[in-house]
């Protein structure tokens, strides 16, 4: 779970992240040290898993809104019946629809960030399989966003409700914040990421399930942190 960069800079950061697991404030206060650039980065949470991700009983997929958001709002689309396409858009979705937006998308249109659809348009939206999948942008009831409120899903997923699953090597990543927010709020946004986890511990899993985990921004080096 190494991170991009080997400038002078990058490795000089790299020698100040200690050999031990921190605790996530204490994690937190070397991350901010780092913090030398133009744009506010990015926080990201990386969790390896004791997982077979072979196995279909221990993958682990889902979502969820942090306390305090990630600081960026998403673009939603919703596949939606007609009579709830401005119940969709008032509550913040870029496009809301059934057929004719099905057709935009074959069409090549992709600039959304994630879909949510009411159970009874996903027949119809199976079709957008092969472009949506590959992105990691199909609706899924796993997921959290195949769901029969259609407002209140794009209401959260637009003020940053995140959706997460393990890559083919038991690591989940998911972004936690920005380098700008406060202590307290990446402290607890990342205990509340960690806790979920936690709490899906397939039960066919062996062994430690929570192998690692780490935290690091968008241009900054790896912390370990104490789980």
């Amino acid at each position: 779970m190494g991170k991009r960069g080997h400038g002078k800079r990058y490795r000089a950061e790299t020698e100040k992240v200690p050999d031990q697991p921190q605790p996530v404030p204490e994690a937190i206060a070397i991350l901010k040290q780092f913090n030398h650039t133009k744009f506010d980065q990015t926080v990201e949470l990386a969790v390896w898993l004791g997982i077979d991700p072979k196995q279909s009983d221990q993958r682990v997929r889902g979502s969820i809104s942090l306390p305090h958001g990630i600081g960026k709002a998403k673009r939603v689309v919703a596949f939606c019946e007609d009579s709830q396409v401005e119940l969709a858009r008032e509550a913040g979705a870029i496009e809301a629809g059934g057929d004719e937006l099905i057709r935009k998308i074959q069409d090549g249109w992709t600039d959304f960030d994630v879909t949510v659809a009411v159970p009874a348009m996903m027949r119809s939206v199976s079709r957008l399989g092969r472009i949506l999948g590959p992105a990691g942008k199909m609706p899924s009831p796993k997921a959290g966003t195949v769901v029969d409120d259609i407002a209140t899903a794009v209401r959260e997923y637009a003020a940053g409700k995140i959706e997460f699953r393990n890559d083919d090597g038991g690591n989940v990543h998911v972004p936690v914040g920005k380098l700008s927010f406060e202590d307290k709020r990446l402290v607890e946004n990342i205990e509340t990421m960690l806790a979920r986890l936690r709490a899906m511990k397939p039960s066919s899993t062996k062994g430690t399930y929570m192998q690692k985990a780490c935290i690091s921004a968008t241009m900054t080096p790896a912390i370990e942190l104490l789980v």
